[in-house]
């Protein structure tokens, strides 16, 4: 039987139920263990952060007498502690210490880490440390800088120059879309337990076990397979874990081989926020031509991006904004550049959409403009701009759209939401309303699915029977709320016919399972799932062999369901197959793989097929805008996302809910501000303002497109949702900007992103005085 081989639809019993998250109750009754949770170890020690006054710079001395005899301090870390390598970036790039030594490269760098018996005595003992520096002038905007961590690199199809100059219509312009914090509830975090052999365990808050297994083994100078790494559940990851969750467990284990004791590293909230990673925030330059009529005829963008101080994963994520700078539309002619500069600000890294979401917003802001300088819909042009059929059917990277729903799914939603009925009576309003203004976007989606880094397109899964008829699941993704290990679950206990508390969910090891991917690219399910499955069908093939065997039954007469296996009008227990099985010693064990077919892409030469497929979506927003104070009000939400043939339509449309509001505070309230000091000012709640349950409008409909199911062969032909609805809320954004517009009508809005209201102001301002 083919490794991938599923149940037929017709007998599907538990996979498309909306069954709820599995730590659900434990979730609300505050039971659900996280590493914080966990019961520390009698001597467990605990660590603080030291660092530098300045952004950028050179230490000339520090005194860390102070810090040594101060209260319950037990050690302090140097960079001169480690013995490996002092790295933690990904793939062990070379440029981000793990303790700073001279150079100072941005804010809150660190340079030296306390051990103590208490938190708070760590905390206090790292204010005690004596720095003699020389500050140098902190590049802190993109448009300062002039250093680069990577290359410049650009995707070219056809002759862009030469199709700007025959165009039509013609216009070129320029704007900001900014970063965002990850705000994930559960901080930073890692305990760090020494073994008897030199080995450590370290239950590290990552969604990406395996590389910190991989950079904590490099930075001990001991085999990784001295090294384990374990997390049963993170408190919100959004990518802001992916490659950052090292630097905090090679200290901890640092600290653990160090002193011979457990030891936990827990960042403070301010700290979090100054020392980790946010999203990439872009300037944005850019020509278009297009015919009369708004058709694209050729588009040359320029997207400047600011990367931190360290590569980190900026090569992958700006790759991510190209692939997706093209959204839903086709360009007959483009150029799509890439500069990737560093600056003296955190290491900008992985976030939810990874890069995907700014290539998106700038394609969304071109069609508005596009539209309003023809003084047309901006839905027309969108509808007109969307891929087609043959000759309208390649991305600006070379693949084909082969599954394309654009259409269909748009127009279900245009019409579901009485799109033009609404826009008619909203012109209206604001044709009687001097003050406030309202405003309405449709925009689509089309996200691509896979890691565009083909290695990290595989899988593995560990799954056991015991005789009991139980099972037990073991893969290497991470849960971090967004319904993975369910999932999972509900695919393993599909495949053999058991009720889902028949199947025990375990946490994520890298002595379960090795050598996994990060739990990331919307690719957890897809990987993990099928894996999981390739696992079960290696254990039922030698069950069928062994009913074939002992009963001369085929395998085709053999249905698993209802926690019995049917045969020959008979049934049994699958416990009293499973206890039978052993007594024949057949393995009821299977570690499987799974790796994404078809795929492949030569970054080099910039060809081939970096996605298995494509998810879409749409979203109608509404909004209100106060002309006189900027302050915005969005008051409805009609969402249709595509799913595939979803797993689990009750964790979907969470998702889907989620990354709106997530996506919606990006866009609209989030701004992040570092001072001529290159100091994060916006480092708390107090400064930081995420969506709340009252940003949420009162009218926030989700559907799930209802289709065949996804084209290509994924598990049960459900397509991934983790990143792609974090996208759906640039209409919010468009539907400010389209606010704006009725403004002064003839003038196009000059918005940058995120939409706050000082920009609104700003943009409003503009618009009046027919500046835009």
């Amino acid at each position: 039987m083919p490794a991938e081989t599923m149940r037929p639809e017709a007998e599907l019993q538990i996979v498309r139920k909306p069954l709820p998250h599995d730590s659900a109750p434990r979730h609300v009754t505050g039971t659900a263990a996280y590493i914080d949770d966990i019961r520390e170890p009698s001597g467990t020690l605990h660590l603080a952060p030291g660092y530098a006054p300045i952004a950028s710079g050179r230490i000339v001395s520090v005194d860390l007498s102070a810090v040594r005899a101060a209260p319950d301090v037990v050690t302090v870390l140097t960079a001169e502690d480690i013995p490996g390598a002092n790295d933690i970036s990904p793939k062990q790039i070379g440029d981000d210490p793990a303790l700073a030594t001279d150079t100072v490269r941005f804010h809150g760098q660190v340079v030296f880490a306390v051990v103590a018996k208490t938190r708070d005595a760590a905390r206090r003992a790292a204010k005690k440390a004596r720095f003699v520096t020389e500050a140098a002038p902190p590049v802190i905007d993109v448009a300062e800088a002039t250093e680069k961590v990577l290359a410049d690199y650009a995707f070219v199809q056809g002759d862009p120059d030469a199709a700007l100059a025959t165009a039509p219509v013609s216009f070129e312009d320029e704007f900001r879309i900014g970063g965002q914090e990850h705000f994930y509830l559960e901080g930073q975090i890692s305990l760090a337990i020494p073994g008897e052999a030199g080995e450590i365990l370290v239950h590290a808050s990552t969604q990406h076990p395996s590389e910190v297994q991989h950079v904590v083994a490099h930075a001990l100078h001991v085999p990784s397979s001295a090294v384990t790494v374990e997390i049963r559940r993170m408190g919100g990851g959004f990518g802001g874990k992916e490659s950052q969750a090292t630097q905090w467990a090679v200290l901890a284990a640092l600290a653990a081989v160090k002193t011979g004791q457990p030891c936990k590293f827990r960042l403070d909230r301010d700290d979090d926020m100054i020392m980790t990673g946010k999203r990439h925030d872009f300037r944005v330059r850019y020509r278009v031509g297009h015919d009369e009529n708004g058709l694209l005829q050729g588009v040359d963008v320029a997207l400047d991006a600011r990367c931190g101080h360290s590569e980190d994963l900026s090569m992958g994520v700006v790759d991510r904004t190209m692939f997706h700078s093209d959204n839903s539309y086709f360009y007959p002619n483009c150029r799509v550049l890439t500069r990737r500069f560093r600056t003296n600000t955190c290491s900008n890294t992985a976030y939810r959409g990874f890069g995907g979401p700014q290539g998106m917003v700038f394609a969304e802001r071109m069609m508005d403009q596009v539209a309003y300088r023809l003084g047309k819909d901006p839905l027309e042009i969108r509808k007109a701009n969307f891929y087609g059929g043959r000759g309208r059917d390649r991305t600006p990277y070379g693949q084909q759209v082969t599954d394309n729903l654009l259409h269909e799914l748009v127009a279900e939603l245009e019409a579901d939401c009485s799109y033009w009925e609404r826009r008619a009576e909203i012109a209206a309003w604001n044709a009687s309303s001097r003050i406030l203004k309202r405003g309405l976007a449709l925009t689509p989606i089309k996200f691509g699915i896979s890691f565009t880094l083909m290695p990290l397109n595989q899988a593995g899964a560990l799954v056991h029977l015991y005789r009991d008829g139980s099972v037990h699941l073991n893969h290497g993704g991470t849960e971090m709320g967004q319904g993975l290990f369910l999932k999972v679950a509900q695919v393993v206990a599909e495949e053999f016919g058991v009720d889902m508390g028949k199947v025990a969910i375990t946490a994520t090891r890298t002595d379960k399972v090795p050598n996994t991917s990060p739990t990331a690219a919307s690719s957890g399910t897809d990987l993990n799932a099928m894996a999981a499955l390739a696992a079960c069908n290696e254990i039922k093939d030698r069950l069928y062999a062994f009913i074939e065997q002992k009963w001369r039954v085929r395998r085709d007469k053999v249905n698993f369901r209802d926690n019995r296996v049917f045969f020959d009008n008979q049934s049994i227990s699958l416990a009293e197959l499973a206890n039978a099985a052993y007594v024949e010693r057949i393995s009821l064990s299977s570690a499987a793989h799974y790796r994404t077919p078809v795929i492949s892409w030569n970054r080099d030469k910039a060809e081939g097929r970096p996605f298995y497929y494509f998810a879409y979506g749409a979203s109608c927003s509404e909004v209100t805008i106060d002309t006189m104070t900027g302050e915005m009000r969005v008051d409805r939400v009609d969402v249709l996302h595509d799913v595939g043939k979803s797993l689990n339509p009750a964790i979907d449309i969470g998702q889907i809910e989620g990354g709106f509001v997530q996506g919606m505070g990006w866009l609209t309230t989030e701004e992040l501000v570092w001072d001529k000091q290159g100091r994060l000012r916006t480092h708390a709640p107090s400064t930081y303002k995420i969506p709340t349950a009252s940003d949420v409008p009162e009218h926030f409909i989700v559907k799930l497109f209802q289709s065949d199911g996804a084209r290509e062969k994924t598990i049960y032909r459900s397509k991934a949702v983790g990143e792609p609805p974090l996208m759906l809320p640039i209409s919010v954004w468009c539907a400010i900007a389209n606010a704006v517009a009725s403004v002064r009508p003839g003038v196009v809005p000059q918005l940058d992103a995120p939409a706050t209201p000082e920009a609104i102001l700003k943009a409003v301002r503009r618009a009046l005085s027919g500046d835009a």
